[in-house]
């Protein structure tokens, strides 16, 4: 730690900021941690991206790059050691969707509409040759954390047989998710990584975090992102409207769109119970437990869908419900 500090400081002294007072920010999930920056009235933010902790700033840097020359919103990148993993940013402030949702309940939809407006404009380009698929392959090892960690802990280990199962069933069920025209698929497009800009106009009136993930994929992920989040709840009359919004300045078939629509959510909601999972048992971070409910609602929505059929009978019969008595299983003893 002590070394990474000294990194730090070096890193810090090369750039404006080097006599900057710095506060640390909220955590993540993951393993980056953030500061913001004060000088002389200016701020900017501070990432700090060990690669021995699984990070790597080189695909933030890149994906920037690309939402840039989208005319989108992400954090300009006012300096950067990507050696060591540190880089300083645009600081967009503190209006969280999330939090401006809550003090200001008159803007939800508004700024989700400006959100749907950013992804409109995104998937009117094709996605960049650089950007690895989000395919097959990538959905199956993201489902199967439901069976590694969240299935496991309430039942113990899945037999061989039933694993094949699980896996044989998902290939067959997201199989049908369409492949052609892929996108920029920014992965983590929900409240709490969207800033409402309002001085600004159009769609960079929404600053872009947390898209170092992105993958070359369907159009309707981020959306299901958006409008299934994990953390916060989302009224079906704001996600018919936003839906509606969308498919209205696409050129999407409604009855194929949706359908992707839905096997997508179901994909992305069985990794979040697995990754939720993990973090408590694996990290200790037993809060993200008290989200799974909301998680395990927008999944059984999901698998209403005809598309989902087999697969949401398999999660009927195997996968236990989060009710309280499950959920204290999964809470870290750490």
């Amino acid at each position: 730690m002590a070394q990474r500090d000294a990194l730090l400081l070096d890193f810090l002294a090369t750039t404006p900021w080097k006599n900057a007072t710095r506060d640390p920010l909220a955590a993540d999930a993951s393993g980056r941690s953030y500061e913001r920056l004060t000088h002389n009235g200016a701020t900017a933010i501070l990432m700090n991206a060990p690669y021995e902790a699984g990070e790597d700033v080189r695909p933030f840097v890149a994906v920037t790059k690309m939402l840039k020359s989208f005319d989108l919103a992400p954090p300009q990148i006012f300096a950067m050691d990507i050696e060591n993993g540190f880089l300083v940013l645009e600081d967009f402030g503190n209006d969280l969707f999330a939090r401006m949702c809550e003090v200001s309940p008159n803007l939800e939809k508004p700024m989700y509409s400006a959100a749907i407006d950013v992804l409109t404009k995104l998937h009117k380009h094709d996605a960049p040759d650089e950007l690895p698929p989000y395919d097959l392959a990538v959905y199956l090892r993201e489902a199967q954390l439901l069976t590694s960690w969240y299935l496991p802990a309430l039942t113990g280990k899945l037999s061989p047989a039933l694993q094949s199962e699980f896996d044989a069933l998902c290939m067959q069920t997201f199989a049908q998710i369409p492949t052609d025209n892929p996108v920029l698929v920014m992965r983590d497009y929900h409240a709490e990584n969207l800033l409402w800009l309002p001085d600004r106009t159009g769609t960079s009136r929404v600053g872009l975090l947390d898209y170092q993930d992105a993958l070359a994929g369907h159009s309707a992920y981020d959306l299901v992102s958006l409008l299934e989040d994990a953390r916060r709840d989302t009224s079906p009359d704001l996600r018919n409207d936003m839906i509606q919004q969308y498919l209205e300045n696409s050129n999407h078939n409604a009855n194929s769109f949706m359908a992707a629509y839905a096997l997508l959510g179901a994909q992305r909601n069985i990794k979040i119970i697995g990754i939720f999972t993990r973090l408590s048992l694996r990290d200790g971070k037993a809060h993200y437990i008290d989200l799974i409910p909301r998680v395990w609602d927008h999944l059984m929505r999901d698998l209403q869908h005809p598309a989902c059929a087999k697969l949401s009978a398999w999660i009927a019969q195997y996968a236990p419900p989060p009710t309280d008595k499950n959920l204290q299983k999964l809470r870290s003893s750490k």
